[in-house]
Order: C-alpha cells, then structure tokens, then sequence
C-alpha cells in the first residue's frame, strides 16, 4: 500500500507509550498496534483527530503517501507479467 504510517516515529518523539496513547485516544490495545503496524485498512477522522490532540502533531505527521515503486524487467518475468 501506499500510505505508510509512522505512529510509532510521533509516539517515540513525544516519548508516549501504546498504553498511554490507547488511554488518551479511547482506542483498544489491540487496535492501536494494528493500526501502529500499518496493518490498518482504514481510519476514522475522530480517531486520528484524537491522535493527533494526544500526540500534539498534524496527520501528515503520522500518515505518509508513497508511490509504489513499478517492477524491474527481472520482477515482471518472475510474476509472468512479461513474456
């Protein structure tokens, strides 16, 4: 995916623990480190404004797009995408 989130860099700027951030964002262990791994689908506005007051940042300090990098001549014969 393209949008890579960087929770845990803002987490360790502002020296903010996963149980501290889930206590202040009334967001579950759980879904916290889901969404920390950048194993998250998706995200609500409220929970990312929550994020962001808790963590004093703006979402671009968290969230951060990344072109997909396109497939080298090898990549492309390996996947069968080329002949």
């Amino acid at each position: 995916m393209a949008i890579v989130v960087n929770l845990d860099v803002m987490m360790a700027k502002r020296k903010m623990s996963l149980n501290e951030l889930s206590g202040k964002v009334d967001l579950t262990l759980s879904n916290l480190s889901i969404l920390k791994t950048g194993k998250a689908k998706a995200i609500r506005f409220s929970t990312l404004d929550a994020i962001c007051r808790a963590l004093e940042c703006q979402p671009g300090d968290i969230l951060e797009y990344t072109a997909d990098k396109p497939q080298t001549s090898d990549e492309e014969e390996k996947s069968g995408l080329r002949p």
